[in-house]
């Protein structure tokens, strides 16, 4: 395949995750929403629950499915359900449609999750599959980054802030179109279709268990130091909320240039070993969280944990499909599954701070990293194993 066809085929792939970031567009119309029908607390916080109530749901589902249908088709499907889901609110606007819109967002873009990765993943050559995952994880976080600064674009420009909605279904559908009209050579797996036995059968392989294990505690990192950075910093140096929302902002910055970075080193370190180094600045970065005499000091530290850990789910998801190919269906939805992590953890973190302070709940997180740098042992054993 020359470098035009390769191109032609992974920019509407890579797209697709693009489209995928559209799912945090659920942390910004909330507050509108909440606003606009003066609801409680308790009751807008239903909109993200009904999106990413279905990580749980159909991730598992979704793996069967694709393994009969293909990847590609399967992405598309889930843009597809991207698109129709950010309509429903504008063709009709009300907390209901409202509900409704978010519910089929949240499938979309499960949909999406465990499909995306591994088409990706089958247009990656050889030795750039861990390298692509990283960019493709830079590429949503550009979605997520620019959601909020749309809305309040189009909220002040043209006076309606429910105009992002359109704009996000023509962008779905836009990629569809694109995705639809290029040939995809798809891995096909050489094995009996895909069931839910066969896809919980593959964790009576001790290594896919640890692995998934640790993608259930690399979300719950990653959800945890986005949704606790602002108390610790507020609560360890007596900074008020403003200030230390910066800490989500710093530590989103370190996300971006940590993947950014890892596109170009990820074609020329192999994933094991980037993992060791990735790991130790993570716990390097906690560390220094936790010792920090200052505020500024802790700022640095954050971005210095958020720049090694900026990798590791997409070297994880990498590691785990390459294991076992022919059941990279089964794999993707397992993986996924796991995402449900980003809803356990938090809540540990906050019974831990709330009973022996901010700073003890920080080893919750270094506690996840401990456990990633155990199962990235096993990677690399895992690694010798086969070049052997």
């Amino acid at each position: 395949m020359n470098k035009k066809t390769a191109l032609k085929i992974s920019i509407p792939v890579f797209m697709s995750f693009y489209v995928m970031g559209f799912v945090d567009l659920v942390g910004v119309a909330t507050g509108y929403i909440q606003k606009d029908f003066q609801l409680t607390d308790s009751v807008a916080q239903l909109l993200p629950m009904m999106v990413f109530l279905w990580f749980a749901l159909i991730a598992i589902p979704t793996g069967i499915f694709q393994d009969r249908k293909g990847k590609k088709y399967t992405v598309n499907l889930g843009m597809l359900l991207t698109g129709v889901g950010t309509i429903i609110p504008f063709v009709y606007y009300s907390y209901i449609t409202a509900i409704i819109g978010f519910m089929i967002l949240g499938i979309g873009n499960t949909i999406l999750q465990v499909s995306a990765n591994p088409l990706l993943i089958d247009i990656s050559k050889e030795g750039s599959k861990a390298a692509n995952l990283s960019l493709s994880q830079f590429v949503k976080a550009i979605a997520s980054m620019l959601g909020p600064a749309i809305t309040a674009f189009v909220a002040s420009y043209f006076g309606d802030w429910k105009l992002i909605f359109p704009i996000y279904t023509a962008l779905s559908l836009l990629v569809v179109f694109w995705l639809r009209s290029v040939h995809v050579e798809e891995r096909k797996p050489e094995k009996e279709p895909a069931t839910f036995k066969s896809a919980f059968r593959l964790l009576k392989n001790p290594f896919i268990l640890a692995m998934v294990f640790g993608i259930f505690l690399i979300v719950g990192f990653d959800v945890s130091m986005n949704s606790n950075i602002t108390n610790f910093l507020r609560d360890r140096f007596a900074i008020d909320i403003d200030s230390a929302a910066l800490g989500i902002s710093v530590y989103f910055a370190s996300l971006m240039a940590g993947r950014i970075s890892g596109t170009f080193l990820l074609r020329i370190i192999k994933p094991e070993s980037f993992l060791v180094v990735s790991s130790i600045i993570t716990l390097a970065g906690l560390a220094g969280i936790i010792l920090a005499p200052t505020s500024a000091v802790a700022f640095v530290m954050i971005f210095i944990a958020g720049l090694g850990f900026a990798n590791i789910f997409p070297i994880f998801f990498a590691i785990i499909v390459e294991h076992t190919p022919k059941y990279a269906n089964e794999l993707s939805g397992l993986i996924i599954l796991a995402v449900s992590g980003g809803a356990v953890i938090p809540p540990i973190m906050g019974l831990l701070s709330q009973h022996f302070g901010v700073t003890a709940s920080i080893f919750v997180l270094v506690a996840c990293i401990l456990y990633v740098g155990y199962a990235t042992l096993l990677a690399v054993k895992q690694s010798k194993a086969k070049a052997a």
